[in-house]
This record gives C-alpha cells, structure tokens and sequence, in this order.
C-alpha cells in the first residue's frame, strides 16, 4: 500500500515539476504586447494571490502593488521610465511594485507592532521576543538601521520574491510579463504621489511589472549551464 502511495505521489509531483518547468521556459522579458489582448479578471487575481502569499524575511510582507489600469496616469509615468515605455502602451496590466520606508521597517513601528499583533497574531510574549530578535537583525545582523538607503533597498529585495512568484504564476497559465526597472525613481514617485498612486510618507517605488501576451514569437531562451551556476561543497 505504502509503496503505492509513494507512486502516486512520485507521479504527481513530477508532473507539477514538469508544469514549472515548462512555465519557466515560456517566460520571457516581453517588450511588446498584443494591445487587443486583456487578461481575465480571475487569471489576473490569480496572479495577485501569488504575489500576496509570498515569502518574506520575518514575515512581514513590507509591500504594496498598484494595478496601473488608467491610460492617463500610464501616459503620465511614461516620460520618466523609458525602460517601460513600449511595456507600457501595450500591455493588459501594468503594476508599480512599492516598497515600505525605513520607518516603517524599524523594530518599534506602527507598522511591525501591526503585522505581530493583527496580522500573524502572536501572543504578546511572543511578538516581543520577535521584535527583540528583529531588533537585533537590523542593528547587528545585517547592520541595516541608520543607513536609510540599505534599508531601503533590503526591502525592495523583499518585494522581489512577490514579484518573482506574480511573473511564474503568470507563466504558468500561458501569460507574458517583463520585470522593468528604467525608470527615474525621484521623478517617477513625485508623478505617484501627484497622482495618489504612492504614499510618499511609507512607500517608495521599488519595481514596475507588465502582463500581457506577447505579440511576436520569443527568442531562444540563454542560460548559463548548471556547472557554472552550482558548485556543491
């Protein structure tokens, strides 16, 4: 009976290994898009969720994503993102993947009291021995608190994981998507905060992110060879 079970596990875990790695595969950086083509509203969700349930360093999810679906503030963020401009005319659904502010990120926030109490809903014991221990992260682990900059970019490597689990999501139910990342960031966030798309006072613009599907055939995927990738010790 065991052996059966193991099996049956064997095969079904190899076909969803096979599915990823096929979603893998597909996924290209698109730089045009089929303008007629409009994601549907449950696939888009979908990738949502995935970006939602990430993971993230002591669970504290220090993210936000804004679904940028109005032609006239897409036309305003175009000037100050050439990296984005083609991704941006054409795509289904374009996101501005925001990153939470250092005083947002320190161990005594609102914020961080939020997420302990409200959100993961520890016991108060609990979430202050977790906050001492994130504390201790930031002054002497990682050394990020009173460096501003590393502070914030440690939390955009955050939103990175949700960004990279949106774009597999995404792939593996045959939608296109491209990362971008040029952009001028102080002009761009002052067009979002003109616009009410950013709260300047907690966020910043880590990433942008387009889906779609892709209006011509993809180039031949080039990777390096696992040797020059994985060394085992």
């Amino acid at each position: 009976m065991q052996g059966n079970q193991d099996h049956e596990e064997a095969g079904k875990y190899g076909e969803i290994k096979r599915q990823l790695l096929d979603a893998y595969q597909f996924r290209h950086a698109v730089k045009d898009f089929d303008p007629a083509y409009k994601i549907a509203p449950e696939d888009f969700e979908f990738i949502l969720e995935a970006g939602r349930l990430s993971p993230s360093s002591y669970g504290f999810e220090p993210w936000k994503f804004v679904v940028v679906q109005s032609p006239g503030l897409r036309d305003r963020i175009a000037p100050h993102a050439g990296g984005a401009r083609r991704q941006l005319a054409s795509a289904s659904h374009a996101i501005l993947v925001l990153a939470r502010l250092p005083r947002d990120m320190v161990a005594d926030s609102d914020y961080i009291s939020h997420m302990l109490s409200e959100v993961q809903k520890l016991p108060p014991e609990i979430a202050q021995a977790k906050r001492a221990t994130y504390d201790a992260f930031l002054r002497t682990g990682f050394a990020l608190q009173g460096n501003e900059r590393a502070m914030f970019e440690w939390a955009c490597r955050q939103t990175y994981l949700a960004l990279g689990n949106m774009m597999t999501a995404a792939a593996a139910i045959g939608i296109d998507s491209c990362p971008m990342e040029g952009f001028v960031k102080h002009e761009l966030e002052r067009v979002l905060t003109e616009e009410g798309a950013l709260d300047a006072e907690h966020f910043g613009l880590a990433c942008m992110a387009a889906f779609g599907r892709r209006a011509g055939e993809a180039p031949p995927k080039t990777r390096r060879e696992k040797s020059e990738v994985v060394e085992w010790r």
